[in-house]
């Protein structure tokens, strides 16, 4: 049977996260209730990352097997039934055993603050207005880059067999008047890209030392304590091998 990824963006304000959730609504939740209104069928939809309530995503994928062919006009008509904060952004013919979550090599998130008054961010970025040593910032985002485990950096409900992950890319960027910290890695536990984030916020606010966040990674025997809200966050990317989408 024909297997197809979906790409799909969306802002996640309205939703209580990514997969189907019972009395829930979700961005699952719509997407199959597209694709039963333009089918007349139900689609089994497999994604390739979660995101928690909240949270936005730049790029995400689902998978599904369809026993016809589907032309590039669904997306058209898709995006003319889903909700404004969702939209299809591809629609991809693949091997019969191409997987959207096991089969990606790495996923990148954004977390988005501002720290002068903008309504024009609210709700997409988080206001912080602190005074931020952005010295220890970029130190501490060196550190992330450096650590392998994050249970420190995980919900306490989580279920997964090792807290490992490899980071390949952890720092902060200035775009205009939003202060970014971008990072990329071949996984990511449940709350982790927040949790790393209000603990950098403290160290570059002076709350907590470098040696202190340090510890976290070294010693992992405690959670760390501190979050930020969703609205700051985005999955910005999902990466494949080429063979599967090119990059």
């Amino acid at each position: 049977m024909p297997r197809f990824f979906l790409e799909v963006a969306y802002k996640g304000t309205q939703y209580s996260g990514f997969q189907i959730q019972e009395n829930s609504n979700t961005i699952q939740a719509e997407v199959e209730k597209t694709f039963k209104i333009l089918l007349r069928q139900s689609v089994d939809l497999t994604g390739s990352s979660r995101t928690d309530a909240g949270v936005h995503a730049l790029q995400n994928y689902f998978h599904f097997d369809f026993s016809e062919s589907l032309s590039d006009r669904i997306v058209y008509k898709m995006n003319a039934i889903l909700p404004d904060d969702i939209v299809v952004k591809g629609l991809y013919t693949m091997p019969e055993n191409a997987h959207s979550r096991f089969d990606a090599t790495s996923r990148e998130y954004d977390y988005v603050l501002y720290q002068h008054k903008n309504p024009f961010l609210k709700g997409i970025a988080y206001y912080f207005p602190y005074t931020l040593d952005e010295k220890l910032l970029h130190e501490a985002a060196a550190l992330v880059k450096s650590g392998t485990n994050f249970f420190a950096f995980s919900k306490t409900n989580t279920q997964v067999k090792n807290f490992n992950c490899k980071i390949y890319k952890s720092q902060w960027i200035h775009d205009h008047d939003k202060l970014i910290y971008n990072i990329e890695g071949n996984r990511f536990l449940r709350g982790m890209v927040r949790l790393l984030t209000a603990s950098m916020l403290k160290v570059g606010r002076g709350k907590i030392s470098l040696d202190e966040f340090a510890s976290m990674f070294t010693y992992p025997d405690q959670k760390c304590g501190f979050s930020v809200p969703p609205d700051g966050l985005f999955l910005k990317r999902v990466k494949f091998p080429n063979s599967i989408i090119e990059d």
